[in-house]
């Protein structure tokens, strides 16, 4: 007997024409660690009294399909997780192709996304997918992975795919190595880690419906928060978060071939944090930031990819 393994595990992704219809072709195979995205039905315990201390059988609740995806930061690949948490981009160029997302949009795409466990076999189908969360971390070293919360409208299970033959893409990463921050156009020093987290506050339309599944997934005020863990050696973002005022982060990475991923954030306020004396090693301090929108009312980020792939 066959048995599921991560392993052999395949996930496929489309955009939709119509929220919660998932397309019959034009899948992408793609690249992911780890994901929880499923659906869960949970039971509701009888209460009828008069027929003995057994309870009786109990009924099915309402289904809820959410869950968190591990991915690469790739050169193509991630520009379909950036096209999801922020709506179309605008491109240019003629190869290569400058991607230009920014945040704010009221209409964000959905999409359809197929986990399968071809050995079973188990492909589960999730229509009506929205991103309600996108982040990742800057380290020194290790993996650099964003983490997506995806809210679908449901799950389908079949027992063959519904996602045909998924095209692949070239797989080339983005790493930490090649990371750098900046603040006002200039590197800031002492920095030892760094996160960045985008949340579009998806709000869930729980209607009555024969299938047990949600109208939509509507997009509220966005958010764009984040922290910086630095070596504390001036004061140059104490004295910021002391006097309430902003600055621009820049996140980057650059990879040799050429491409490139921007993450601009041009008004971001710090929060005043503690300075913890803990022994005698090197002091830290963590802040916390949010980001706004600009006085021009532009939007609040900007993430620029430049890559070799012609549209998302």
């Amino acid at each position: 007997m066959a048995r599921a393994q991560g392993a052999r595990a395949q996930m496929a992704l489309a955009f939709e024409t119509t929220y919660g219809t998932a397309p019959a072709s034009g899948y992408t195979k793609m690249p992911f660690a780890t994901a929880s995205l499923g659906a869960d039905q949970p039971l509701i315990a009888s209460d009828l009294l008069g027929y003995g201390r057994d309870p009786l059988a109990p009924v099915q609740d309402a289904i809820t399909a959410d869950g968190d995806v591990s991915v690469p930061i790739d050169v193509a690949a991630f520009g379909m997780w950036l096209k999801a948490a922020f709506g179309d981009p605008v491109t240019t160029g003629a190869g290569p192709y400058t991607h230009v997302f920014t945040s704010g949009s009221w209409d964000l795409p959905s999409f359809a996304v197929e986990l399968g466990l071809p050995e079973v076999p188990s492909f589960a189908m999730y229509p009506g997918c929205m991103v309600d969360q996108i982040g990742w971390a800057m380290a020194r070293s290790g993996l650099l992975r964003a983490s997506v919360k995806v809210i679908a409208q449901g799950e389908d299970l079949a027992t063959t795919t519904g996602a045909g033959s998924p095209a692949d893409v070239a797989l080339t990463e983005f790493t930490n190595f090649v990371g750098e921050l900046l603040r006002n156009g200039s590197a800031i020093g002492n920095i030892i880690s760094a996160d960045l987290s985008y949340s579009n506050n998806l709000d869930r339309v729980e209607t009555i419906r024969a299938d047990g599944k949600i109208e939509g997934a509507d997009p509220s005020m966005a958010a764009l928060t984040g922290k910086v863990d630095i070596r504390f050696g001036d004061t140059t973002l104490l004295s910021q978060a002391v006097a309430g005022t902003s600055c621009a982060l820049s996140f980057g990475y650059e990879l040799a071939s050429g491409e490139t991923l921007t993450v601009d954030v041009p008004r971001v306020f710090f929060s005043r944090p503690r300075r913890e004396i803990n022994g005698p090693q090197g002091i830290q301090a963590s802040f916390d930031w949010q980001a706004a929108q600009q006085t021009d009312g532009n939007p609040m980020v900007t993430v620029t990819l430049v890559n070799d792939v012609a549209a998302y």
